[in-house]
């Protein structure tokens, strides 16, 4: 196999171990998909063209779904007016003979308690662009609205599928990061389990003198970190790492501790 399908089998594995944001009926009122998958597949898929994160895990997603009892329909569906595109449906699906318009979502949010009155309005992104709540306000007032669209019509009416009997659900998953003071604490709304590290200032990476780093690229944000990597020293990571935060831009992490623990991190430029 080579290297770079070997990663995207790691990036695959990564993205179908990450937890759902929450299960059932969650914030917004919004219903997470019921996926009953659960086991490591073998990724036989063949990526040539350079994507996105976000539209990499869409194709997980569809391979994934491909492996049970679904039937896609149609997937990023661009809606137009007057050849102009008004927004996008992600996927349209058959599930046990029922219809079902799904939005994929993967987030990467960090807790920051001076943004928003709320714990939903404290997870924001690492470079501070987005926010878990602006995300679900899109989701709830644009995204699953425009199904509705009489632009979305024509485009159900070449499926035969009547608005009325087809189900809205979220596909959302989500890598969580809480301070690195804060570590090991509980969050009430969200799943716990998508607490996946900590995120910590520049200043405070001497305390971890001894370990040792990565920085991933942003495909392999999925990836859990393992031990095969080439590490760096603190100091060769602070070079490397000067470059991104000059960037504000905050980098996803690995550490190794001495005694051989892996842990995920983002370093912040804010």
């Amino acid at each position: 196999m080579y290297q770079k399908q070997k990663d995207l089998q790691l990036q695959y594995e990564g993205f179908l171990k990450t937890p759902f944001l929450w299960y059932g009926k969650g914030v917004f009122d919004l219903e997470q998909y019921p996926t009953s998958i659960t086991q490591i597949t073998s990724l036989n898929l063949e990526i040539t063209q350079k994507l996105r994160l976000g539209k990499l895990v869409e194709r997980f997603v569809s391979f994934e779904l491909s492996q049970g009892s679904v039937s896609i329909l149609a997937e990023n569906i661009q809606i137009q007016k007057e050849k102009i595109t008004v927004g996008e449906l992600d996927c349209l699906l058959l599930k046990d003979k029922k219809p079902i318009h799904l939005e994929i979502i993967y987030k990467f949010y960090l807790y920051d308690s001076s943004v928003g009155n709320s714990e939903i309005e404290h997870w924001i992104g690492p470079n501070r662009r987005d926010s878990l709540i602006q995300k679900l306000t899109k989701l709830h007032e644009k995204q699953l609205p425009l199904l509705y669209s009489n632009y979305t019509k024509s485009y159900l009416d070449e499926l035969k599928l009547s608005v009325d009997e087809i189900i809205q659900q979220v596909y959302f998953k989500a890598q969580l990061f809480i301070p690195l003071k804060d570590f090991g604490k509980k969050i009430k709304q969200l799943n716990n389990n998508c607490i996946y590290g900590f995120y910590i200032y520049p200043r405070e990476l001497k305390q971890f003198s001894d370990c040792k780093f990565y920085i991933p690229n942003k495909h392999n944000w999925l990836v859990n970190p393992h031990p095969n990597v080439d590490w760096l020293s603190l100091k060769d990571f602070q070079i490397k790492l000067h470059q991104f935060l000059n960037e504000e831009n905050a980098p996803l992490c690995w550490l190794k501790k001495p005694n051989g623990e892996l842990f995920k991190f983002f370093v912040v430029w804010w």
